[in-house]
Parts: structure tokens; C-alpha cells; sequence
């Protein structure tokens, strides 16, 4: 009797959820980053970037970040997998606030001692324009299509509207106060100043860029950001250890809450849940819960400086198997397909697959490295959704005959970071009575 049949692959396993995001902050005296996980609220990692790290931004898939380098002149790009620094850009004296393109592939950091803005390619990682802006600029935010960046010019009182596509000053607004944070509603029809010495936010009409008002908030407003809805937005208060709400709908503060000491730049992560603020003076972040308004302490490096929260860099990688008999009196084999699915959410850069085999000689592969009892298949550069096969042949002659045989192709090791563990692992049976009669499943 000949059996030619082999077994479907099992479905994969259900993608496991993406991880709660990771809270970069930037340690300015340290010349480190600390990763917060914000699901546990503890500080996973600590690892070194340039000297005197300011402000930090993260690309729309969490695989990089992009900092300035207050004393070195220039922007470190981390990849947030291995958390090395890849790449270092040079840009004028004094760079400070950072932003990243949800959109393009750009970056934006202002350069206070120069008044420039530079727009560094995320492809290339190189400077392609550089752009004359305000005095002392210290902070830029680039709007939710892409189309525009605002840069906030200290000594000036106003903010530059930089148009992204052609990467001119398209108009400056006069924001009545000494300007520092900047922040875009999501919907990107509005933009939130703070004025510290004039003790308040102003709010900007983005499509007529005019001020349409102003909030009054004490103790030095400073770093501002918008929560996901668009209901509401944070300040920090530097001089009075404190976050301000502010309700977008009516431009009134209805809340304050205690942070640490001279809170600067703060975050709000995706779900609205919290709002992270770098504690200059005590070398922590604080952690604010936005439905009680409770606040909790994190340590990290001294001189907490900037936040950017980021999704994990992970990847799903699903494995299956399948056994094909390929029965004959004299070479009978049985032919393995290992299937490599990336499931996403990221770009899968690399991935090694083990697959024990007959410790007895025969078994090949064109697309594997076999040793003694294993072969080693490898993958990289696969992209969210694609797959990729790889191919090994055992002689029935290495199987015991009339002995059930079981192989399994294990994901051994990916980058980045997989979360899904329940589909990492297939396996498949086979028995070989003889070079004719090979059953699988």
C-alpha cells in the first residue's frame, strides 16, 4: 500500500495582541535613555546616546528614535531592537526640539543657538534643507498630515509655519508671549502654545494661523501635548510641580495635578490613559493616571529632559511545517516545507528556524545548513503579511523504519522582538514501513 497524502498545516495561531508601547526618555546629564514599559511602569533598559540629550522623537513604528545632542551638534538615530546608536547626523550649534513626520519620511530639530530648523531624510539619514526660522527656537511640531511644522521662537514671541513640501516659512504667527511648547489637536485644527513668562497657553487657528485665545495658567507652562481624542490637553507647570487639563472644548483648566519637581516635556500615550512628565530636578517621571488623576513616581537617569512614547518594535513570526512522502522502492523521501509567516505588526529584519532531523546521514536542503541531527533556516528583510519557504529532503533511509518519526521547525531567534510565542513551533509524524509505504501527519 503507498500513502502520498500529507497533512494541511495547522492555521497559525491568532496574532497576539501589540504590547503596550515604551516611554523613551531622554537623560540629559547622563547621555542616556531610560525605557519605561508603560504597562508595568518600571524602566526596563538604560543604555547610552550622545552627549547631552535633549529632545527625542520616535518613528511612526516605534523601530527608531531620533535625538538631538546638545553637545555635540548633532542627532542620534536608535534602533529601539537593539538599542544602539545606527547613525549620527551633524546639524547647527544648539540643537533641541525634535519631531518626526507621521507622514513622510522626515525629521525636524530646531537649532536654538542658530535659529535654524534642519529636515533630516529618515531614509538617508542626511540633512536636505536647512531653514532660517525665529530667535531661539526651542521646540517643533509637525501636524498630523504631514503638511506643516510649527516651530516656536523664544526670543521672537511667535512661531514659524514651515511648509513641509517645499520647505519654506509660509507664515509667522505673532503668539504674544515668549514661545515654547507646541503641540497639534489630532485633528490638526488647532495647535496649543505655552507662553511661560506670560503664565498661559495660547491657541492657534491652523487654518487662518491666528490666535484665537488664550488660557491663563500659572507657575511657567512648558511642555504641552494633546490626548488621542483631541478632549484635552496637558501642560506642564515647571514652577509649581503640577500638570494642567485643559478641557479643548471650552480652553479652561479643569484639573491640576502633582508631578515632580520642574516638569518640562510631557506625553500622553495612545490610549489616553496616562500622561508621562520629565522631572528636570528630580530625576524621575512622573506617571498620571487621566481618569483619577493620580500621579506615580518613576526614577530614571538625572536630568530627565524629553519623552516620546513608541509602539514596541515587534513582529509575529508564525511557523508551519508540512510533510510530503514522496514514495520509491529504492529512494524513497520524504520532502519538508518550512512556511515563515510574518505576521506583523513590524518588518521582520532577521529570524533563525531549527529543525531536528534523522541524526542518521541523508537528509539535504538547498535553502539550510544541516549538521548532525538539525538544520538551521534562516529569513530577513520580510515584510508585515509576506512569507517565505525553505526546503529539506530525508531519505526514508534515515528514518527507523516502521519507527513514527516526529520533526519540528522551532523558531529559535527573530529580530525584532517576537511577541506571540503560541505559533512559533509546528510539527509533523512520519512512519516509513517502506520505501513505498510513507504515511505522514
Amino acid at each position: 500500500m503507498t500513502s502520498l497524502t500529507a497533512m494541511a498545516p495547522a492555521a497559525p495561531a491568532a496574532q497576539a495582541a501589540v504590547e503596550a508601547p515604551l516611554a523613551y526618555v531622554t537623560n540629559y546629564s547622563d547621555d542616556t535613555i531610560s525605557a519605561i514599559d508603560t504597562a508595568t511602569q518600571t524602566v526596563t533598559a538604560t543604555f547610552p546616546v550622545g552627549d547631552g540629550p535633549k529632545g527625542v522623537a520616535a518613528t511612526p513604528d516605534g523601530a527608531r528614535l531620533y535625538v538631538s545632542n546638545g553637545n555635540t551638534n548633532s542627532v542620534g538615530v536608535v534602533d529601539t531592537g537593539t538599542r544602539t546608536v545606527t547613525a549620527t547626523i551633524p546639524v547647527p550649534d544648539g540643537p533641541n526640539g525634535i519631531a518626526v513626520s507621521p507622514r513622510q519620511n522626515r525629521a525636524y530639530v530646531v537649532s536654538s543657538a542658530t535659529s535654524q530648523l534642519s529636515v533630516i531624510d529618515t531614509a538617508t539619514n542626511t540633512v536636505t534643507a536647512t531653514i532660517a526660522v525665529g530667535s531661539a527656537p526651542q521646540e517643533v511640531a509637525v501636524s498630523p498630515d504631514g503638511s506643516r511644522a510649527y516651530v516656536t521662537n523664544y526670543n521672537d514671541r511667535s512661531v514659524s509655519v514651515i511648509d513641509t513640501a517645499t520647505n519654506t516659512v509660509s507664515a509667522t504667527i505673532n503668539v504674544r508671549g515668549f514661545a515654547q511648547g507646541v503641540a497639534f489637536t489630532p485633528d490638526g485644527t488647532r495647535a496649543y502654545v505655552t507662553r511661560p513668562f506670560s503664565n498661559s497657553v495660547g491657541v492657534i487657528n491652523t487654518a487662518t494661523n491666528a490666535v484665537i485665545a488664550s488660557i491663563p495658567l500659572s507657575d511657567r507652562p512648558y511642555g504641552v501635548a494633546a490626548s488621542p481624542d483631541g478632549a484635552h490637553v496637558y501642560v506642564s507647570r515647571s514652577y509649581g510641580a503640577t500638570v494642567a487639563t485643559i478641557d479643548t472644548a471650552t480652553n479652561t483648566v479643569t484639573t491640576t495635578t502633582a508631578s515632580g519637581d520642574t516638569p518640562t516635556e510631557v506625553a500622553v500615550t495612545p490610549d489616553g490613559g496616562h500622561v508621562y512628565a520629565a522631572n528636570g530636578n528630580s530625576a524621575t517621571v512622573s506617571v498620571i493616571d487621566t481618569a483619577t488623576h493620580t500621579t506615580t513616581g518613576i526614577p530614571v537617569g538625572k536630568t530627565p529632559a524629553d519623552i516620546a512614547i513608541a509602539e514596541r518594535p515587534t513582529s509575529d513570526l508564525g511557523v508551519e511545517l508540512t510533510a510530503t512522502p514522496r514514495p520509491d522502492l529504492l529512494n524513497g523521501r520524504i520532502d519538508y516545507t518550512v512556511t515563515l509567516t510574518n505576521h506583523g505588526p513590524r518588518a521582520l529584519a532577521s529570524a533563525t528556524v531549527t529543525v531536528n532531523l534523522p541524526s542518521s546521514a541523508g537528509p539535504t536542503s538547498p535553502d539550510c545548513a544541516l549538521t548532525t541531527g538539525k538544520a538551521t533556516c534562516t529569513a530577513a528583510d520580510l515584510a508585515p503579511g509576506a512569507s517565505t519557504t525553505r526546503h529539506l529532503t530525508v531519505p526514508v533511509s534515515a528514518v527507523s523504519l516502521g519507527t513514527a518519526y516526529t520533526t519540528t521547525a522551532t523558531r529559535t531567534a527573530s529580530t525584532p522582538t517576537d511577541p506571540n510565542p503560541a505559533n512559533d513551533t509546528a510539527s509533523r509524524t512520519c512512519t516509513a514501513t517502506t520505501g513505498l509505504v510513507i504515511k505522514c501527519s
